[in-house]
């Protein structure tokens, strides 16, 4: 396994001013699956058709079907105005089996999570999408990975979220996926 070439993350964390809210995954798919160079890529993936409904009431919005990508300004622009940071809780990865799956993904080094939170003062929440992100996430603050939808809070104050993967292998409705997200952003006064 040791000959499995490593695979640095490709992109800096995006960091709005004022962020409140840090939404981390694992890591970005193989660059063969990207339809943007930013992250959730991968047009196969829930994660921007569910901002499209959560944030315009569209699961389309931020996607050109004729083009089949996303619109990279827009989405940017959509986080910025609600303060949603994004970065991957792997630095450093190695693919086990050649692909995406967070199963054969070994994090041979975990993102700065302190680091990173200091250049956010505003923020206090972090969600992971997925078990995989909320396992790493819950050894880098010593906390318990909560249930799906659920958070915990670490010793300094931190509210850690769980929320399901964005992934179209995990068996959950966009509607529902949400609807999960929904309640976060509520909690986190980002939407009402």
């Amino acid at each position: 396994m040791e000959n499995l070439p490593l695979e640095h993350h490709p992109w800096p964390p995006f960091i709005p001013e004022g962020a409140k809210v840090l939404i981390m995954g694992t890591f970005p798919p193989g660059r063969h699956r990207w339809s943007m160079d930013f992250y959730y890529p991968n047009r196969t993936n829930d994660f921007w058709f569910m901002m499209g409904l959560i944030f315009l009431g569209d699961r389309y919005a931020l996607y050109d079907r004729d083009s089949k990508t996303f619109d990279l300004s827009r989405i940017k622009e959509i986080l910025t105005e609600n303060h949603i940071a994004l970065n991957d809780t792997g630095r450093t990865v190695r693919r086990l089996k050649g692909n995406a799956s967070d199963k054969f993904l070994e994090i041979l080094e975990p993102v700065p999570l302190f680091d990173l939170l200091a250049a956010m003062p505003d923020c206090h929440t972090v969600a992971t999408t997925g078990e995989k992100a909320a396992g790493v996430i819950a050894s880098l603050t010593g906390t318990e990975i909560p249930r799906m939808g659920q958070m915990t809070v670490s010793d300094n104050g931190l509210e850690i979220w769980r929320m399901p993967s964005t992934s179209r292998a995990y068996p959950l409705a966009l509607e529902k996926k949400a609807e999960f997200y929904a309640t976060l952003f509520r909690s986190a006064g980002i939407i009402r």
